[in-house]
């Protein structure tokens, strides 16, 4: 009784918000219906982008602002005195042995991941076209691509499950491996550095349909005179392929990679939910998480966090690059 009242006072709460939103909205709207006269536009144009604006400078820019002032301080305590330690917190990252690992895996994750998925895609939206029920086929590979990354992490957790040897394995890992042969499996989320090439497995499944209805509609937007000319001519198969479907769809390929490598840098979800970082698995998203959480040093989470922003930054700035570029053509 008292959880269902807790969570009835929840949800009241957060529809009083809400409401409360979508009311000053109203307001703002009315108000700007109202005015007359020169002042007509900029204030209307005030009234709209002010609570964007609003929204924008609470929910990111403040906040990166402090994450940037954080990561020059040490640990941080209750209280005025916050020390400075200048780049004490960086140097920390790149030297101490076990964040400098993490940055190196979380570098890892982000060479292979987008790669795989990526060509796992492209062979798919290949092959996908010439089924004849292309669609549950589609529909098949597209489905784990709606499923969070928690989700994701507790199906394939079940999946490297491991129990002794001599006890009834419930994993289906193990048990393919003990059918083929292999008698005594490892322990699968135990072994270094396999462990990690298994859970990148979990995000490759995921990112794979995403990439395949992407690579897919640009292959299908290549006229069709430019394949038959190329038949013609007598490209074929993987040569048509290499010299004219992927120079046509490059821009394609080099935004679903960008696009899966950003993804790749938020993977806390997956290594928090499996392993929890431990075992030598733990990459940067979830060390930001560890120092900020569990070791209470926001200096320290704050510089990581700056970090892998800077890290997302590039591949931003490459990728709208690549769609100015492609709209100027």
């Amino acid at each position: 009784m008292h959880l269902l009242t807790t969570s009835l006072d929840k949800l009241l709460g957060v529809l009083e918000a809400v409401g409360g939103f979508v009311a000053i909205l109203a307001f703002l709207f009315w108000l700007a219906g109202k005015v007359r006269g020169r002042f007509e536009k900029p204030i209307a144009n005030i009234l709209l982008l002010g609570p964007a604006v609003i929204l924008l400078l609470v929910g990111l820019v403040i906040p990166a602002i402090r994450t940037i002032f954080l990561s020059f301080r040490g640990q941080y305590v209750i209280g005025p005195d916050v020390k400075y330690v200048g780049l004490a917190n960086y140097k920390w990252a790149f030297t101490d042995p076990h964040t400098l690992h993490t940055l190196v895996r979380t570098a890892e994750w982000l060479v292979i991941v987008p790669l795989v998925s990526t060509v796992a895609g492209l062979v798919f939206a290949l092959l996908v076209d010439r089924m004849k029920y292309q669609v549950i086929a589609k529909s098949l590979i597209f489905m784990p691509t709606a499923i969070s990354f928690v989700g994701a992490s507790l199906i394939w957790k079940y999946v490297y499950q491991y129990r002794a040897p001599g006890l009834p394995q419930i994993g289906l890992l193990s048990e393919v491996a003990m059918k083929l042969g292999w008698s005594h499996p490892p322990n699968w989320l135990l072994s270094s550095p396999l462990n990690t090439f298994l859970m990148m497995v979990i995000l490759v499944w995921i990112e794979t349909g995403f990439a395949m209805v992407i690579m897919g509609a640009a292959l299908r937007s290549i006229p069709d005179d430019v394949i038959e000319a190329a038949r013609v001519d007598g490209a074929k198969g993987w040569r048509l392929f290499r010299s004219v479907q992927l120079p046509m769809i490059s821009s394609t390929v080099t935004v679903v990679i960008i696009t899966i490598m950003t993804a790749t840098l938020k993977i806390f979800d997956i290594v928090y939910t499996i392993t929890g970082g431990n075992f030598h698995t733990d990459v940067l998203s979830n060390e930001m998480y560890s120092q900020i959480f569990e070791e209470f040093n926001n200096g320290r989470g704050s510089a990581l966090a700056v970090i892998l922003f800077l890290a997302v930054v590039p591949l931003v700035t490459v990728s709208i690059l690549r769609l100015r570029k492609e709209r100027y053509a």
